[in-house]
């Protein structure tokens, strides 16, 4: 049975002087060979095997000209038809009309058969030698009608005002031969206005992590935006990639992105009054009576159809009158509350795969819980509840264990935003489902990890205690949940297979010296020093600094760690490592043997493990040696990629990837011990498995850090 999508299906719905840099990977893999010939031997493996084939497209597949496309939303909500593409503040509408600007010589970097097939396009359409020029923006797609849409929001904690698309293109709406409505859409295709000081254009770099990230999340069964296509070209245009003065000409990359909407929270936030903290206001200030109406029917009736027949919302249009808005309360409460449901599943869906988002500003939260805009984005190494995936969020705001709260909190601002038509009072009390939801989903996607079927008291605490280990021992999120399947059920009946997991586990911790580099204080040591002192002597001085005492002792207690962790061997540690394994590993077999006792079947938990935890994720260290190949012209390595990640729960090649991180672990706490170097064959399965260490100047381009790219709006909109 091919369970590679029963997550999917499970969880789609129906400042301080901080320097909180990404950090590099937990350390260099004990590996040989190419990128190139690595995922080269794994993507021929797994396309071999019908078990991890995709699903065949039984839809009646188009030529592009036959696309048929239905551009409800511009029928249905205002728009300025001004063509004016000068940047500036638009009220009284939700989308502008705009031009996709040309580039030259436009060239595929990689296109995904299976998004574009959401549109009816049959695959063998790519192969169209114009094919890149509609998928570029040199050519219209017949019937597409191209529109920046307007929103405001709240960008790390603050409100920024009207921000838009600034890089993004309403392409139009394709309603395929099964009935569904698809939203197609551009980014980087030349500004709108609402670019502000930019131009509206992405680089390779960044166009291509959004690209592969969109369809991993997708085969993960994280709900997600697609990505259609990546295409690159040879039109130029200059970023400065690490901030420093160095500026460089880069490759103008355009990629199409599908989802049923791209309306979010900050579309709701354009009627916000002034911000007291601030200033700013919503560009449609004082028109909400007469726009959010419309924009909630239209939301509701197009994308919740559910919940409009439900409470018969056609009936509600056609007797609504002037000062009777109370009869859609109960409507607009659904929706809220179903909305929520949706936002707490999904950031549940995103901690079980150890996956930060990076910018959750309001403007990056998508009305129907699909992850949307990816930019800084970090799939979890070493396991570290404060990853900061974000080089510019210097006060760690959008921490990997901060997430939930956030998207709760955005979900007050959502609850804000349309008060005008649903009371505070009454969207409040849909807001108190967010935690339990959360709490809900959550749970039950950390038993699928540990393959637990009942339910028992005190699964959290084991589940909380595996972290604390995982923290700090640095554990590698991944790989350690997908090794947790070879422990064996009854651990005494099987003390080999239990010692090899052990051994692997250990392999999967991070060695001292680059833990201790990656936990340290994000405050020199000099400056901690008297941060204590003033945190002590003069906490309101320290306020006016953006920080508080309890910042401040955090950030002692890191460098504190970080001093044991550096006087302490890899030995040490690796000992350490495998005493807390071992405790831990000894609960978990008492846990699993009361599954048997319940009648527990030891093959279906492995199979629903392997079908939750994934092997393969997109590290950085996999899309910054995909990205370089394709700087250089060479794009197959995208290609590559992308086909590795079609299928992340594949078990094809395991067993070497598993016995290569066997022997390390044992090589590990034992120095005394001879092991034989890995195989050629164990080396490459276990590299696509394995972080890797990088330079600062390498993490900062595989994570699309630099002038222009997906977060410089919020940097933008906090220096202004």
């Amino acid at each position: 049975v091919d369970l590679t999508h029963v997550e999917r299906q499970q969880v789609e719905p129906a400042g301080l002087m901080l320097s909180s840099k990404p950090q590099p990977c937990t350390r260099s893999p004990r590996v040989h060979g190419s990128m190139r010939s690595v995922l080269r031997k794994l993507v021929q493996t797994n396309i071999a095997s019908p078990a991890h084939a995709s699903a065949p497209v039984t839809a009646a597949m188009k030529k592009l000209e036959e696309i048929e496309f239905d551009n409800l939303t511009l029928r249905t909500l205002p728009v300025d038809d001004s063509y004016n593409p000068n940047t500036r503040q638009v009220p009284g509408a939700c989308f502008s009309l705009v031009a996709p600007g040309k580039v030259d010589n436009p060239q595929l970097v990689a296109a995904s058969p299976e998004a574009l097939s959401l549109l009816d396009i049959d695959p063998s359409e790519i192969k169209r030698p114009d094919f890149v020029k509609f998928f570029s923006g040199n050519r219209p797609l017949p019937g597409s009608q191209y529109a920046a849409h307007c929103y405001a929001g709240h960008q790390f904690g603050y409100f920024s005002g009207q921000l838009g698309d600034g890089a993004a293109m309403y392409i139009g709406e394709v309603v395929n031969s099964a009935g569904e409505r698809w939203e197609l859409q551009f980014k980087g295709a030349g500004p709108t206005p609402y670019s502000r000081a930019a131009d509206g254009r992405k680089v390779l770099r960044s166009s291509v992590r959004e690209f592969l990230c969109s369809e991993a999340m997708y085969h993960l069964g994280v709900p997600t935006t697609r990505a259609g296509t990546c295409v690159t070209s040879d039109t130029r245009i200059v970023r400065d990639p690490l901030y420093d003065g160095n500026a460089i000409r880069e490759r103008a990359t355009v990629i199409t992105r599908i989802a049923p909407t791209f309306l979010r929270f900050g579309s709701f936030e354009i009627f916000k009054p002034t911000d007291s903290q601030t200033g700013r206001t919503g560009p449609s200030v004082g028109r909400e009576a007469e726009m959010l109406p419309a924009m909630l029917h239209h939301t509701i009736r197009t994308y919740y159809p559910h919940l409009w027949a439900e409470h018969g919302g056609d009936a509600l249009a056609a007797s609504h009158r002037a000062g009777n808005e109370d009869a859609w309360h109960p409507l607009y409460r659904a929706w809220f509350g179903e909305v929520v449901r949706r936002t707490a599943s999904l950031v549940a869906a995103w901690q079980a795969v150890g996956w930060c988002h990076g910018v959750l500003n309001t403007d990056n939260m998508s009305i129907i819980g699909v992850t949307i805009d990816y930019g800084p984005f970090g799939f979890l190494d070493a396991y570290d509840p404060n990853h900061v995936c974000n080089g510019s969020d210097d006060g760690g705001r959008y921490t990997y264990k901060a997430q939930p709260d956030i998207c709760r909190w955005n979900c007050a601002k959502l609850a804000e935003a349309v008060k005008w038509a649903l009371p505070e009072r009454i969207a409040k009390a849909e807001l108190a489902v967010y935690d339990e939801e959360y709490r809900r989903t959550y749970t039950r996607l950390m038993r699928a990890k540990l393959g637990l079927t009942k339910q028992e008291e005190g699964d959290e605490g084991l589940v909380a205690d595996l972290f604390q280990l995982m923290d700090e021992a640095g554990a590698d999120f991944t790989s350690t949940f997908r090794t947790l399947a070879r422990f064996p059920m009854d651990p005494a009946a099987d003390p080999s297979a239990a010692r090899d997991t052990e051994d692997a586990l250990v392999s999967y911790c991070t060695e001292p010296e680059v833990l201790a580099a990656q936990r340290g204080s994000r405050i020199p040591p000099q400056n901690l020093t008297m941060l204590l002192q003033l945190a002590q002597r003069d906490p309101a001085l320290l306020a006016q600094l953006g920080a508080t005492p309890g910042m401040i002792q955090e950030e002692a207690e890191r460098h504190k760690a970080s001093e044991k962790l550096r006087a302490m061997s890899a030995q040490d540690k690796a000992r350490a490592d495998r005493t807390a394994w071992a405790q831990w590993l000894t609960r978990y077999g008492e846990r699993l043997g009361r599954e048997v006792a319940a009648g527990a079947d030891p093959a279906a938990r492995v199979a629903t493990m392997n079908a939750t935890n994934p092997r393969f994720v997109l590290r950085n260290w996999m899309a910054h040696e995909a990205i370089q190949a394709a700087e250089g012209g060479d794009f197959s390595q995208v290609q590559d990629l992308l086909e590795l990640l079609r299928t992340p729960f594949t078990t094809e090649n395991e067993d070497a990837s598993f016995r290569a991180a066997v022997a390390r672990g044992r090589r590990a706490s034992e120095p005394s011990a001879v092991a034989a170097p890995a195989s050629a064959e164990e080396a490459a399965a276990a590299a696509a498995t394995a972080p890797i260490a990088t330079s600062r100047a390498a993490q900062a381009a595989a994570t699309g850090e630099g002038g222009g790219d997906d977060y410089d709006a919020a940097v933008a909109g906090r220096a202004e």
